[in-house]
């Protein structure tokens, strides 16, 4: 009987093979606490072009999710519109490849939104966003990072509210903490604009030892320094799991009010 661990919030949550198959609020149980025990080494490098999409195992979401109300944050400059649906958003570039999901529910209740449209997008391992109608601060004037889309897509939730992309851990740009963005549509309306985020200690690990990210100067924003990120931010952190073959794993919960 394979054990995953999920790492989340500085706790690790364990679940069997077995379990997984349960009632998410019995799927796992606390069972350590607050480290990563990985190296930057540990993970693929080059992006995700060596990743079987198909072989890599269901997401792991804590048991007990807190169900509150996703914080809404701005929209940022470097959004752009028509965005494909598509699993993987990274267009073959560099990066460690990073699974992430997302289980959008009812804030009030927990219960899974099937059919909701969440739109991501984020930074290249350089730190810069592609596209061509991203404010130019966005961009830094990068020809290929400007005729491309990497690293933005969208996905329709399933019947159990989740939805998964394959992409790369973002890099960090000045003044911000690296974050991932989100938007989320239910039949048509917009609901939710919000930014999601990463453990410091886990990024000094991959920017300070996992080879894409070697090369750049310290970044200069962590979580406690974010002009952006929510003052209680424990809820907008992503939870990790290190997958065999050296993919990161990263899942959140989002509620909605409405």
């Amino acid at each position: 009987m394979q054990r995953r661990t999920l790492v989340l919030g500085g706790a690790a949550i364990a679940a069997s093979t077995v379990a997984a198959a349960a009632i998410w609020p019995r799927r796992h149980i606390t069972v350590a606490a607050r480290a990563f025990d990985w190296k930057g080494t540990d993970f693929l490098s080059g992006g995700t072009k060596s990743v079987a999409w198909e072989k890599l195992p269901a997401p792991l979401f804590r048991s007990r999710p807190n169900c509150i109300v996703t914080s809404a944050q701005t929209l940022g400059p470097c959004h752009v519109n028509n965005i494909p649906a598509r699993q993987d958003v990274s267009e073959g570039k560099a990066g460690l490849p990073l699974r992430l999901a997302a289980r959008i529910v009812h804030a009030a209740d927990c219960r899974p939104i099937e059919n909701a449209d969440i739109e991501i997008w984020h930074t290249d391992h350089r730190g810069i966003y592609s596209g061509r109608e991203a404010a130019d601060m966005c961009t830094l004037g990068d020809a290929e990072a400007i005729s491309g889309l990497a690293f933005r897509g969208r996905q329709l939730t399933d019947a159990e509210g989740q939805a998964s992309f394959l992409t790369a851990y973002p890099g960090w740009y000045k003044g911000r903490t690296p974050h991932v963005h989100c938007r989320i549509l239910v039949e048509g309306k917009e609901l939710l604009v919000s930014q999601i985020y990463f453990d410091d200690t886990l990024s000094d690990i991959i920017y300070g030892e996992h080879p894409d990210y070697l090369g750049r100067p310290a970044r200069d924003t962590r979580n406690d320094g974010d002009g952006i990120i929510p003052e209680d931010a424990a809820d907008h952190i992503f939870d990790f799991e290190k997958l065999d073959g050296g993919v990161l794993s990263a899942t959140i919960t989002i509620g909605l009010s409405a």
